[in-house]
């Protein structure tokens, strides 16, 4: 017996949920290259949901159906290009062979990534100490990374006899992690270019190992 007449295949109907799968993958992707957008333009305040839709021609639905609220779209945003942040920091100080050299290579690797976006690092730490959303993005786990990143760094200084046993690796660890940040603002603000920037990590580097070097 012949099959009815336009009755799907079993090839058609399972490729239905690719194909929906596809389109809701191209509209989440939309929607992020429109938030980008607004976030850089308008800051994290100044871009509503509605503009952000509008940016990417669809409806405020169409957003909320891929993100809960304007803070997912936000960390979503910032988690993205802190992993490409981390691959580049990976890349950049696999060359270095000294401490010292790997930390402040680490820490300009981090501030030529965001030279071109400035306005978006803006954003970001505009958002990092509100009270309502600053939390999602101080917790990111890519920035746990980067703590690692650095807490490597000096692991590794140890290993090679560079620093002293009693490094105190965790808290310097941290207070590199707050240098790093602490660049951004002279660089979004006063107008700080990368050689500024890199002068700035190298005295901050230094400094914040003294002590723990062998002489």
């Amino acid at each position: 017996m012949k099959p009815l007449t336009g009755t799907p295949t079993g090839e058609a109907v399972d490729s239905l949920p690719n194909r929906r799968a596809l389109a809701k993958l191209q509209t989440r992707q939309k929607v992020l290259t429109a938030a980008r957008q607004m976030f850089a333009q308008e800051g994290y305040e100044g871009a509503t949901i509605r503009d952000i839709a509008t940016a990417a021609g669809m409806s405020t639905g169409a957003v909320f159906a891929n993100f809960t609220d304007k803070s997912d779209l936000f960390c979503d945003i910032m988690n993205t290009d802190m992993e490409s942040l981390i691959a580049a920091m990976e890349e950049a100080v696999a060359r270095e062979t000294t401490v010292e050299a790997g930390l402040t290579t680490l820490f300009t690797a981090g501030y030529d990534f965001y030279q071109s976006q400035l306005p978006l690092a803006r954003a970001a730490f505009s958002v990092a100490w509100t009270p309502d959303h600053g939390q999602e993005v101080r917790n990111l786990p890519s920035l746990a990374r980067l703590r690692v990143l650095i807490s490597d760094q000096l692991e590794a200084g140890v290993a090679r006899g560079e620093l002293v046993a009693e490094a105190e690796i965790p808290l310097r660890t941290s207070m590199l992690f707050n240098a790093f940040l602490s660049n951004f603002p002279p660089a979004i603000f006063n107008g700080f270019g990368p050689d500024a920037l890199e002068a700035r990590a190298r005295d901050q580097v230094r400094i914040l190992l003294a002590g723990a070097l062998k002489t």
